[in-house]
């Protein structure tokens, strides 16, 4: 097998960082990188480099077309999510084995098998029983700013509703919420000073290994013990009644616990002050949006492709294969960046405007093939019933101080969005 080395040397290269999280926190995305890679090297050989304690990696393939990612997303028997799951940063061999079992990160048709179950509280008959209860809480955390005229939307606004809504579906009382904040903290927040965790010597820990999880999959037993004795219309109930007439292993039980805690959460926690301070940006889309709400649904969808709450998402090539061109060697790390094809010039008009308009609108923000997004449904409903809200209660809405990042190559997340506005 040829080395990182010769292929990097093989590859197309442009002078681009891209891995270093702290970089992403300080700029935001890299749109102009992005296009640059795009049209001079689309499968491009990027450096994975020491940063944060976390050791240099052997670095991987970038894939940055729109098209290009679509293919590696749709055939997980050539680009797989099973083989070194899905995060750029190589897991230890422990940790790996316990990762493969997610449903994040296995491949069909095992994770198709495992994905029926969990789609029934997500289908558009489930969604559209939420719709009433998810615009009730929007109306309730909208008008918990009234008397104010100043707040933190990142903090008091954009992480409610996504909380509150993960934890009627799960069954989880409305009082642990926060758990389910702190958990998706640590695990999204790996590389951010805020919420990262370190061991002895100061060496970060990997938040996704079993052992660091030890305390979700304790209050996930105990969670369970009590839905088995009153079990009810909820998701957790559904997924110990079993799979397909058998009964969930712990360690099945425990995979589908951490993805719903966490994916569940962060990434439309994400999408809504990423949204809102789109809009800020422009005022003129705003006051579009303000003039015509049934541009709201449309709206959304350009928030989505705008922000790209997830940036990208790793496979790794189960055998030799070539890619735009590229050869790219079995065990080769692929990563398929949605926030630079959510960019692609050749599916979006005028890919870097900002349009509440926009249609048609092909982006990748919730994936695409055997992985994509679950809640989709859910996710465009609680962000039109949230801005919505918006639009009626705040008025005058400006930015009141620096906006501060998530420090993260995998996520686009805001920490920190001060507005001042006028509430009516």
């Amino acid at each position: 097998m040829t080395s990182a080395v010769d292929r990097r040397q093989a590859g197309q290269v442009v002078d681009v960082e891209l891995f270093d999280p702290q970089l992403w926190a300080a700029r935001g995305q890299p749109t102009e990188a992005f296009a640059a890679l795009r049209a001079e090297a689309p499968v491009a050989w990027i450096d994975e480099v020491a940063v944060l304690g976390w050791p240099q990696g052997p670095g991987y393939w970038g894939v940055f077309r729109h098209a290009d990612v679509r293919t590696v997303n749709t055939h997980p028997d050539v680009f797989s999510s099973q083989l070194g799951a899905t995060q750029i940063h190589d897991p230890a061999p422990d940790d790996l084995v316990f990762q493969r079992r997610m449903l994040l990160n296995l491949d069909p048709p095992e994770h198709s098998v495992l994905r029926r179950t969990v789609n029934r509280a997500f289908t558009p008959r489930a969604v559209a029983r939420m719709s009433g209860w998810v615009h009730d809480r929007a109306r309730e955390i909208v008008g918990a700013l009234a008397g104010t005229a100043a707040c933190d939307f990142a903090q008091d606004v954009g992480r409610d509703l996504p909380l509150l809504t993960l934890a009627e579906i799960m069954g989880v009382p409305r009082e642990d919420r926060h758990l389910l904040l702190g958990w998706a903290n640590r695990v999204i927040g790996v590389h951010d000073e805020d919420y990262a965790t370190t061991g002895d010597g100061g060496r970060p820990v990997d938040p996704r290994s079993r052992a660091s999880l030890q305390d979700m999959f304790d209050y996930a037993h105990q969670l369970a013990a009590h839905k088995r004795a009153h079990p009810g219309d909820d998701l957790i109930s559904m997924l110990l009644a079993g799979v397909e007439g058998q009964p969930l292993t712990d360690e099945e039980f425990e995979n589908f616990f951490f993805l719903l805690s966490v994916a569940g959460n962060e990434t439309l926690r994400n999408a809504i002050p990423g949204g809102m301070l789109a809009l800020l940006e422009h005022p003129d889309q705003l006051a579009r949006l303000r003039a015509d709400r049934s541009l709201l649904p449309n709206a959304v969808d350009e928030m989505l492709r705008w922000v790209t709450p997830v940036t990208q998402f790793r496979r790794t090539a189960t055998r030799d294969t070539e890619l735009a061109g590229q050869r790219i060697a079995a065990g080769d790390k692929v990563v398929v960046y949605y926030a630079s094809a959510n960019r692609d010039e050749a599916v979006f008009d005028r890919p870097d405007v900002f349009d509440v308009a926009r249609t048609p609108n092909d982006h990748l923000s919730f994936g695409v093939g055997p992985h994509f997004c679950l809640g989709t449904g859910l996710a465009r409903l609680q962000m039109t019933a949230l801005f919505g809200e918006l639009l009626d209660r705040l008025h005058d809405v400006e930015l009141a101080g620096d906006v501060v990042r998530l420090r993260s190559n995998f996520q686009n997340g805001i920490k920190r969005l001060p507005i001042t506005y006028r509430y009516r």
